[in-house]
């Protein structure tokens, strides 16, 4: 009679423990998601004060197209969170709904079984226990019926707690679900509000672009920017470099050239696939403006390409950073092992994480104005063993 109760208490429990596990792991996830988010909307706060502050004193159009193209930056970083934090809610909802529903065929499977077995006591009318015992014809038959009349009642016991159990836990399940529709709307709300101070903030950038192509005096001046934006970008790929966490690096390198049977850096010199299609319009090295009538010093190349087109990483290795930089916008190094690194300048919409292992042609950004007065270009560098190299020795000939 209690056979039937046994593998559904079984299945009941285990499916418990197992919504337990999945609902730690995602909140994890969540808190993880949530934490990357907060320290972005830190950085977007600090970022407007010290815009508001220099604004007072700043009459310069190169500063103010750097002040909004950092902040745009930022607004798209906090915006390619708040997707992913929403994919993690809608995954969620999805997961809390099948767990509602399959609490809920429990449920009725436990409720029908109890039912169908207080029916059939009915029905047939039923001695109590003591009769039971006493109508035994022999001591071992009273000892059985006592063991499994009181197996029968855990059961009973345990079903009716278990029914309780999951009444209480459907009920959690669909506050739960609630709580993540509220925010999920008001994500959604956030979303919507942060794109339109993108477009706002975008249309204020091309303006101050244009009063920049159009003055000798600011265009001057946003080569002077773009010279202390190389400095910056030294500065950081030295701390990089000097990182003690660069072994720890390079190992993980390692073993990933090694999984996938992949060259070292060095070793693929005129072989390195194109970070991206289009022309260079700004080689390595020493270059004459003829408007201004100066020379300036470009650490990597120039390439001119369709707005929105994929930015690819050159090789396996790990992503170090994602910054902005002054004059080159949204930036990221890739750390390639032996001393070798990539950078890639004036992307938007990056599709990486800092700390993520990447595999050569993973689509990392795409191409965007960030912090450029020549519309959608690519700005790509090598470096190697701590010197700028050109990038153009590197690559395939197309």
């Amino acid at each position: 009679m209690f056979r039937p109760f046994i593998p559904v208490l079984l299945i009941i429990s285990v499916s418990l423990c197992w919504s337990q596990k999945i609902t730690q792991d995602y909140e994890k996830e969540l808190k993880a998601q949530n934490s990357a988010i907060q320290s972005l909307r830190n950085e977007i706060e600090a970022t407007k004060k010290r815009i508001q502050s220099e604004g007072q004193k700043e009459k310069s159009s190169v500063r103010r197209v750097s002040n909004l193209s950092e902040e745009i930056s930022l607004l798209q970083r906090l915006l390619k969170e708040l997707n992913k934090e929403e994919k993690l809610l809608v995954a969620d909802i999805s997961r809390t709904e099948r767990r509602i529903k399959q609490s809920e065929i429990e449920l009725d499977t436990l409720r029908t079984r109890y039912a169908r077995r207080l029916a059939k006591m009915y029905k047939k009318g039923q001695l109590s226990n003591l009769e039971k015992i006493f109508s035994s014809t022999s001591w071992r038959q009273a000892v059985y019926r006592t063991k499994y009349l009181k197996i029968i009642s855990d059961i009973d016991k345990k079903t009716h707690d278990m029914i309780r159990s999951l009444l209480v836990e459907i009920g959690k399940q669909k506050l739960a679900l609630e709580a993540v529709l509220r925010k999920k709307r008001r994500l959604k709300r956030d979303r919507e509000k942060i794109l339109t101070e993108v477009r706002i903030k975008k249309r204020k950038e091309q303006r101050e672009l244009t009063k920049i192509r159009q003055s000798k005096k600011e265009l001057k001046t946003y080569l002077t920017e773009k010279q202390a934006g190389v400095k910056q970008l030294e500065a950081i790929l030295k701390k990089i470099r000097d990182d003690i966490a660069r072994v720890e690096r390079e190992e993980r390198i390692r073993q990933q050239q090694m999984a996938l049977n992949a060259k070292e850096f060095p070793k693929l010199k005129g072989q390195l696939a194109w970070p991206a299609e289009g022309r260079v319009v700004t080689k390595f090295g020493r270059q004459w403006n003829p408007k201004l009538k100066t020379t300036t010093e470009n650490p990597g190349i120039d390439i001119k390409g369709k707005p929105g087109s994929e930015v690819r990483t050159v090789l396996g290795g790990i992503v170090t950073t994602i910054t902005f930089i002054r004059g080159f916008g949204t930036t990221i190094i890739i750390d390639h092992g032996n001393g070798f690194y990539t950078v890639y300048s004036h992307v938007t919409n990056v599709e990486t994480n800092e700390d993520s292992e990447v595999r050569s042609g993973d689509v990392i950004a795409y191409m965007g104005d960030s912090g450029s007065i020549n519309g959608s270009q690519l700005h790509f560098e090598i470096w190697g063993q701590g010197k700028k190299l050109n990038p153009e020795k590197w690559l395939a000939k197309k």
